[in-house]
């Protein structure tokens, strides 16, 4: 019986990127819900929130008044989880190991519009958008070690701030999940002189049960050892590294790409979707490291409708993750989801 038997009944699927395993239930996906549901998250109604501190013109807790801005605006934040400088310290018990960690917080404000996301944005806008994420990259590379771009969507994922804005943290060592996928990069590259999610890449595309969708040099899939019932991959088609070292046609189709997965996640319950989710990409240190390949991971938190979350308890905390549906299934809802925003698509309608 090969992998691509099994389905339709319960198995385990291994992440080829950190060697953790799931659970897969494909047989529970239809039993009824007796659980928790939430209220569906509705996008701000205003272009300009006077009361909120990443909008254009406010005054932040801090004191400092955001500028008139216009396009995509970073500031240092005000309430830093990290601190650039600190004593060198280490503390070598083998049950109570310690170091000093270095590093910065930045916040991203995406446009000065309060009531618009990447998936309502205009095209121009998310290539702006995506150019931030590459010269911000670029300039915290320059000193440290790790960049991590990243968005928090919704409050089901934590987000106190409805403006939508991203985040960009910077430290001086590699956080645990980079740890993981640049050790079993560097294992696949090593046994097979090429990068282990280029070659993923290529055997999803022939497949095509995962697959979202492609642009000219991106693909979203669903993947094979995906944990959030909706996660997703975004997937570059090409041999690429870090976000900065992107060419304008590429970071352009990447921007396309982007607002695609989007509208797809927020068409899927019509709702503002939530996520949280995060550029993976060679540290920047002097080491090469042709065995990292340039990614997006996606994790939405909801499981069967715009008020169901998924929750990760029990033998999931205690043994491994679960999901009750298939990564094939994910996909072919995902897929089967318009291109044109819902909003949209009702105000034609109308």
């Amino acid at each position: 019986m090969s992998a691509f038997d099994l389905p339709r009944q319960p198995h385990r699927r291994r992440n080829s990127l950190t060697g953790r395993w799931v659970l897969v239930s494909p047989q529970r996906g239809s039993r009824p819900w007796q659980g928790r549901q939430d209220e569906p998250e509705s996008p701000p109604s205003v272009a300009h929130d006077p009361n909120c501190p990443l909008c254009a013109g406010s005054l932040r807790a801090t004191g400092q008044r955001n500028p008139a801005y216009t396009g995509p605006f970073a500031f240092e934040n005000d309430f830093p989880s990290l601190l650039p400088v600190g004593t060198d310290e280490a503390f070598a018990d083998p049950l109570f190991q310690c170091e000093t960690v270095r590093g910065t917080n930045r916040v991203l404000c995406f446009s000065p519009d309060h009531s618009r996301s990447l998936a309502t944005l205009g095209p121009a806008a998310v290539e702006a958008v995506v150019a931030a994420w590459m010269t911000q990259s670029e300039d915290l590379g320059r000193q440290w070690e790790w960049v991590q771009v990243f968005e928090n969507r919704g409050t089901l994922v934590g987000c106190s701030n409805a403006h939508p804005h991203g985040q960009i943290w910077a430290t001086d060592a590699l956080p645990t999940e980079a740890v993981l996928e640049s050790v079993l990069q560097r294992d696949y590259y090593a046994r097979h002189g090429r990068p282990l999610l280029l070659d993923y890449a290529r055997r999803e595309l022939e497949l095509g049960e995962r697959l979202v969708f492609e642009t000219p040099h991106w693909m979203a899939v669903v993947p094979y050892w995906a944990t959030c019932p909706y996660e997703t991959l975004l997937l570059a088609k090409f041999p690429v590294q870090r976000l900065p070292q992107l060419t304008r046609r590429q970071a352009a189709d990447l921007a396309q790409a982007v607002q695609a997965l989007a509208v797809r996640y927020d068409n899927l319950f019509s709702c503002a979707f939530p996520y949280s989710m995060g550029w993976h990409g060679a540290p920047f240190d002097a080491s090469p490291s042709p065995h990292w390949q340039l990614h997006a991971h996606y994790y939405p938190p909801l499981l069967r409708s715009a008020s169901v979350r998924k929750f990760m308890i029990g033998y999931e905390m205690l043994g491994e993750a679960k999901r009750d549906l298939a990564p094939e299934q994910a996909a072919a809802h995902l897929r089967a989801c318009s291109g044109v925003h819902f909003s949209q698509a009702n105000a034609h309608a109308r």
